[in-house]
């Protein structure tokens, strides 16, 4: 079977991890009898600089044109990049924003584990990380403070900003439903982040997650306040299965579980809308500071693309032997410098760069 991708290389690194993730597609399609097309779009940095827009109506429509969408990186430096001095709906992050909402993307999923292979590159202490984790931070992605109305004037000789935070009962509620059904295929638990304490929008938000929660009683729910989830997660982060938050909470919290994994390098993510359709990309940043050295772990959107096939396609056989030829490949000693040993013990690991990576993994696909 044909499937179409619409590939967005990005900025930063992008266009090399993109590169690999592409490499495993073709060799699944070898190996399983898949064809996948790919058609490239500009977004981020790279459209403003052909374009001077983050992101074009014609790049939008070639997106959803696809059966899915595999994406690197966006942005660059905040601190020396040219494009962060345009206005905020000119800059690269601008693109993310309007992709999301214009593909109808409310549910970001971002699984956090710490594979054995890997221990040793947690930063959290070896009584804490020797019980392990897998996680699964699901984030509504199109509404809250970054979708509501916004503004900077001069208020009694003061110059002040406005961010307005808003949720309806739908937008809870969809992504309540994708947090639950994911749970059922898991661990059967699902833990509520909000600010229930101050804020309105998050009584709500815990109020319409207790009524979706009825509908699956299999399921244990509970309810946790986001400042104590930011201290579970680096006290006890075994004990999440399916941590479910409103956009900027899991916009953070997500960040702060891909690091106690040992490396952003290594965690994908996929967005998803109310169909099958999804776009896929590595949870980590653009990192230019490396972006061109052939260093860059594309394990992140190489598992990105896995999700893909799982989500989107419905090939959980091919995803899964992607996920086995990664873990393969770190059980046989291969790393990219940002999952080094950090002790200094290198003895039977083997430092590689992206396309050596990519290659290996490919070997590794059965």
């Amino acid at each position: 079977m044909n499937y179409r991708i619409t590939s967005i290389p990005g900025d930063g690194i992008g266009p090399e991890i993109v590169t690999e993730a592409k490499k495993v597609l073709q060799k699944i399609g070898e190996r399983y009898g898949h064809t996948f097309t790919f058609t490239d779009i500009l977004m981020g940095g790279a459209s403003i600089d052909v374009h001077g827009v983050p992101l074009t109506d014609e790049a939008i429509q070639t997106a959803k044109d696809a059966d899915a969408v595999l994406m690197g990186s966006i942005g660059g430096n905040t601190v020396t990049s040219p494009w962060y001095r345009l206005a905020p709906d000119k800059r690269p992050e601008a693109g993310l924003l309007k992709i999301r909402k214009a593909l109808g993307l409310f549910a970001n999923l971002r699984p956090a584990m710490l594979y054995d292979e890997l221990a040793a590159a947690c930063p959290l202490k070896a009584e804490i990380s020797r019980a392990g984790f897998d996680m699964m931070m699901l984030r509504e992605l199109t509404g809250g403070l970054y979708f509501g109305e916004r503004k900077t004037e001069m208020i009694d000789g003061k110059m002040t900003a406005v961010d307005t935070l808003t949720y309806n009962e739908d937008e809870i509620w969809r992504a309540a439903v994708k947090g639950f059904e994911i749970a059922m295929k898991r661990r059967k638990k699902v833990t509520s982040v909000d600010k229930a304490n101050v804020l309105d929008s998050s009584r709500l938000w815990r109020k319409v997650v207790e009524e979706v929660a009825a509908d699956y009683p299999e399921v244990t729910l509970e309810h946790m306040l986001v400042d104590n989830c930011a201290m579970q997660l680096v006290k006890n982060p075994a004990q999440f299965d399916v941590v479910l938050t409103e956009n900027m909470f899991g916009d953070i919290l997500s960040d702060e579980a891909s690091m106690i994994t040992g490396s952003l390098g290594m965690l994908p993510s996929a967005s998803l809308n109310d169909t099958k359709f999804g776009l896929y990309e590595p949870s980590g940043g653009s990192a230019p500071d490396i972006a061109g050295k052939g260093i860059a772990n594309p394990i992140a959107t190489i598992l990105s693309a896995a999700m893909m096939l799982r989500y989107s396609f419905d090939l959980d056989q091919e995803a899964d032997a992607i996920e086995a030829a990664v873990k393969q490949t770190l059980k046989d000693g291969y790393r990219t410098i940002d999952i080094m040993p950090q002790d200094g013990n290198t003895d039977g690991v083997t430092q590689v760069g992206t396309a050596k990576m990519g290659d290996l993994i490919c070997e590794r696909i059965v």
